[in-house]
């Protein structure tokens, strides 16, 4: 399992498993944010299983699953209130993590720069520069 930090409070991962919940919690996130439709992976990867798992371990989860086709302002509001309703650091997840950086940079729009918000995504290995229009936009509305 790889985290990327985009934030002191946000970092993403490709698809976690069962057994990655433990160092997630050692690791101190408080959230997990599942961005991962079911249909993309094995029963054993199922959103209710990861959530279990997260429970058992005493993290909050939240399932948003987000295809690049599907993703809308209701799945960027409901990430970013997950986010700020964490009692601490969260870690989204999704098949690369370019979902959940997606989601986390269009939900900053508002609140940083777009430049910072694209030099975050980039310094975690997400090239996200295709995006400035969207995220200039959404600081405008």
């Amino acid at each position: 399992m790889t985290m990327r930090n985009l934030s002191p409070t946000y970092a993403v991962s490709p698809q976690i498993d069962v057994g990655d919940i433990a160092s997630i919690a050692e690791a101190g996130f408080k959230t997990i944010i599942c961005n991962r439709p079911d249909a993309e992976v094995p029963p054993s990867h199922h959103a209710s299983v990861m959530e279990a798992a997260a429970h058992d371990a005493g993290l909050a989860f939240v399932s948003i699953p987000v295809t690049h086709q599907g993703l809308n302002m209701e799945m960027i509001d409901a990430q970013k209130a997950a986010m700020d309703s964490s009692d601490g650091p969260t870690l989204a997840y999704c098949a690369s993590g370019t979902r959940s950086s997606i989601v986390w940079a269009l939900g900053q729009a508002n609140e940083m720069p777009a430049d910072d918000i694209l030099a975050a995504t980039s310094a975690a290995g997400y090239d996200l520069g295709g995006m400035r229009a969207q995220l200039d936009a959404l600081a405008k509305r």
